[in-house]
């Protein structure tokens, strides 16, 4: 069988080493790019592997036995994350997210976690760490996550019908031991906890109202994720979105429910709480109502490559930086030149034109 070559593997052997401008400067923590923007949360990839093949993310098809993952000597250690997650932080960031693939993979993950949280915001205040899981190995993990210094988790189910949501995941996974997942979780103190449900039209939207009414009451967040173009493995069509307003119709239809403010400025999920006082679900509407404009997030990928946006085409290797022995100062700088000069802003420009260009794939830098 002849391997697929998709976008991110040329991506790997291409991303430029970043410039070190000759002027060294002093981060102040309030570092903008061209549309005002400041950087405040850093999503930190640490594996590109996944246990799990769902399709709109990592299609089998795709990311099948043949699949050339990085070798372990390529991916940034724990000591080189940590580094530039400080750096980071003096530039003003105050949450740190770590995914995948599926973080809970990488082995050791909890020293890692110790050692990241063992960092303060440039007020000396706790960082804000938080990981993003498909929760298949959760339930044994939680604890010792908790331990380790993690606040709180994210985790993805796509439906609650078992069939459903094995079809979707390709990995034969039951519903039963996420619920496992997120029930240790809970117990652990890792709150509150937030489930992401991907939409899909035609595939899995019968299930936006069982999976609000388990929910509800429960103390956990349920947002509902617009089906997005992030890739170029997926097979992305506009008629497979499920607008964001028509989830809040339907999910109204039964339960009242009223917008809320959101928690900080460049929050991605509109807030929404149920009128009877059940709760508080969200929506993620990137497509039909992109949030470009107050957009704060950096990603690092698993081998140290800095992406300004979800959906970009390329990125800057930091790690050339890092493993060719730049210091902390002149990282600092380049990293202030690459966001200064940021000016991404894909959701609100998309169009077929844009969703046929080559993106790197949402399992290599996190979604």
């Amino acid at each position: 069988m002849t391997d697929r070559i998709i976008p991110l593997l040329d991506e790997r052997v291409r991303a430029p080493r970043p410039a070190i401008p000759a002027q060294l400067e002093t981060p102040t923590g309030r570092l903008t790019d061209r549309l005002a923007r400041h950087l405040h949360d850093l999503r930190i990839s640490v594996t590109d592997r996944c246990n799990f093949r769902c399709t709109y993310c990592m299609p089998r098809e795709v990311f099948d036995s043949n699949y050339r993952f990085l070798p372990h000597a390529e991916l940034l250690t724990f000591e080189e994350i940590t580094r530039l997650a400080r750096i980071f932080i003096d530039h003003g960031v105050e949450k740190i997210r770590l995914t995948g693939g599926e973080p809970l993979l990488r082995k050791d993950l909890e020293r890692l976690i110790g050692m990241l949280a063992s960092l303060t915001t440039r007020a000396g205040q706790p960082l804000d760490l938080t990981l993003t899981t498909n929760a298949s190995i959760l339930a044994r993990k939680a604890r010792a996550l908790a331990a380790a210094g993690l606040k709180r988790v994210t985790v993805s189910l796509d439906a609650l019908d078992d069939a459903v949501f094995r079809r979707m995941n390709d990995a034969d996974f039951p519903v039963a031991d996420v619920l496992r997942g997120i029930d240790a979780a809970a117990a652990a103190g890792l709150a509150p906890i937030k489930i992401n449900m991907v939409v899909k039209r035609g595939t899995n939207d019968d299930e936006i109202a069982p999976m609000a009414r388990h929910f509800r009451g429960s103390g956990h967040i349920l947002r509902f994720i617009e089906f997005m173009d992030v890739g170029t493995s997926n097979g992305w069509r506009m008629d497979d979105v499920v607008p964001s307003a028509e989830v809040i119709k339907r999910i109204g239809a039964e339960w009242p429910v009223e917008p809320i403010d959101a928690n900080y400025t460049g929050e991605v999920a509109e807030r929404w709480r149920y009128r009877d006082g059940a709760g508080e679900i969200g929506v993620i509407s990137s497509v039909t109502q992109a949030f470009c404009r107050t957009c704060t997030r950096a990603r690092l990928s698993t081998e140290g490559k800095l992406y300004l946006c979800l959906f970009a085409q390329s990125g800057h290797d930091l790690r050339a930086l890092v493993r060719g022995g730049a210091s902390d100062a002149e990282i600092s700088t380049a990293i202030a030149h690459i966001w200064r000069a940021r000016s991404d802003r894909y959701s609100e420009l998309r169009s077929q034109a844009t969703v046929a260009l080559p993106k790197i794939e949402m399992s290599y830098i996190g979604g």
